[in-house]
């Protein structure tokens, strides 16, 4: 294809306007959670898979953690397994937890890292057990009825959190210029599996790693306000009222609560973006404007 003159000067002005960008994160380690319609569309895997390796290139080090839970949902019911979920978590007994490992830590993120290295990256792919990346304890979950004495305890089988995170074979990677790919997978002391949010494993890793930013791809433009109007620029105090009026509720909370965890234990900057966005990353990244709500420490 022939440039013509204007849209030659287009490009060189969005490369000079990048570049003061490129800079400032030159050699800084950026974590992405990668999920939601960026991982089921093909035109917005590719353009992740482009903006993870140029992050790549300009001399930025992306580390992508990643989440699966609809293809998770399409292989049990393929099986004939119903999904169970308590409290926005899947029930996860041993043999669903032998799905989720095969899902994730196999066909998700193989064809993650297969995208990523088809588009001139060098990515390699882990699962929290790779390395003793992520130590994990079972997550036990809580109900409080009017008809109940105390909270009843809920089990959900093989569902983790975070207890430690072990980094070592991430920074390793980083060092060789690969991109690593995580699937948040753990393992506990007494050797099971356990399925843990991503959103959670991408804050903890963030902040192990001290990182400079955490984005979180979603299916929203950002945190709105009661108006629906994207919110930007945020303290985490800010946050916290947002929080304590009403206007964050619902299925929201989780995710930012990661974001303030992260933003309060040392990353610099949390990002929840509009994934179904082309090129999300790099517009958040890149551009003054970008494509959702930024949470400052």
């Amino acid at each position: 294809m022939t440039l013509t003159a204007t849209s030659a000067m287009n490009i060189a002005q969005v490369l000079t306007k990048a570049l003061p960008y490129i800079q400032r994160f030159q050699g800084k380690t950026i974590v992405i959670k990668y999920g939601g319609n960026a991982m089921v569309d093909e035109a917005l895997k590719n353009s992740f898979a482009r903006d993870v390796v140029l992050m790549k290139l300009v001399g930025i080090n992306p580390v992508v953690v990643h989440g699966g839970g609809p293809q998770i949902g399409k292989l049990l019911e393929r099986l004939g397994k119903q999904s169970e979920f308590v409290q926005g978590m899947r029930v996860t007994d041993s043999e669903t937890m032998d799905v989720v490992e095969m899902v994730l830590g196999g066909l998700v993120n193989k064809e993650i890292v297969n995208n990523i290295n088809r588009h001139g990256g060098s990515a390699v792919g882990l699962t929290g057990k790779d390395g003793g990346l992520i130590h994990a304890r079972k997550l036990t979950l809580t109900r409080n009825a009017p008809e109940l004495n105390e909270p009843e305890i809920i089990d959900i089988g093989h569902v983790g959190e975070v207890a430690s995170i072990d980094a070592s074979v991430v920074n390793m990677l980083v060092s060789g210029n690969f991109i690593p790919v995580i699937a948040p997978i753990g393992v506990g002391e007494n050797g099971h599996s356990y399925n843990i949010n991503a959103d959670l494993v991408a804050g903890k890793l963030a902040e192990v790693l001290q990182a400079e930013k955490l984005m979180l791809l979603t299916n929203i433009p950002g945190v709105l306000d009661k108006e629906n109007k994207v919110l930007t620029n945020l303290r985490p105090d800010q946050v916290d009222a947002l929080i304590a009026d009403g206007t964050i509720y619902g299925g929201m909370l989780p995710k930012i609560r990661c974001a303030l965890e992260a933003a309060r234990g040392g990353v610099n900057a949390v990002h929840i973006i509009d994934g179904r966005v082309e090129h999300a990353v790099l517009l958040e990244l890149f551009t003054d404007e970008g494509v959702g709500t930024l949470i400052r420490r």
